[in-house]
Formats: structure tokens, sequence, C-alpha cells
């Protein structure tokens, strides 16, 4: 394994999971946005600076966990099975996103739904 190799597959990596993390984002918050309006009347008495500081570490975490799909994605790379790896990795993206989703709507109900 040698540098040049990690280096493009890193640089790869980079220019395919970078554009996708808005939609990942946005997925998440879509997941909020819609607890929020089910249960805005328990909601609107748990705003608070507390609540969204949560909100922001919670926020911060998703995107820590979102790299992890880096270390697969260029593990995959530099091994012998880089053109697969690359023609369906979107599939790591599609299940990481849900996952994350599914995460997103019980958190989010804890938070909403009680107020």
């Amino acid at each position: 394994m040698d540098g040049q190799a990690i280096r493009e597959s890193a640089t790869d990596a980079i220019r395919f999971w970078e554009p996708r993390r808005l939609v990942y984002n946005a997925a998440l918050a879509v997941v909020v946005l819609i607890h929020f309006g089910i249960h805005y009347r328990a909601a609107k008495g748990a705003l608070s600076i507390d609540l969204a500081l949560f909100v922001f570490l919670l926020a911060v975490l998703a995107n820590v966990a979102y790299c992890a799909a880096y270390l697969v994605d260029i593990f995959a790379q530099v091994s012998g099975y880089r053109e697969e790896w690359r023609k369906y990795r979107w599939v790591l993206f599609i299940i990481g996103t849900v996952f994350a989703g599914v995460i997103t709507h019980f958190l989010a109900f804890g938070m909403f739904q009680a107020g």
C-alpha cells in the first residue's frame, strides 16, 4: 500500500462524500422539523437555550458519525475491489442516511413529544 494510492483514494472519497453531506444533513433536519410540527404545542414550551445547544451537539455528533463512511470508503478503495466499490458506494450512503434518520426520529420524538 503506497502513499499515492491512499492519497488518490482519500481525494476520491472527499469528492464523493462531501457533496452528499448536505443531503444527509437536510434529511435529518426534515425529520426534526416534522416532529417539531407534529408536536408543536408541546415542543413550543420546550424551546430553550439548553434545547438549542443539545440539538447543536446532536448535529455535530451526526456529522462525526457521517465521517465513518470515509474509513469504509478508503479501505475499500485501496483493496482489489476499488472499481466495484466505486459503482455501489451510494448504497452505503442510503443505508447510513436511513439509519441516522431512524436515530434522529427517536431522539426528536423524545425531545418534542412531552415538551
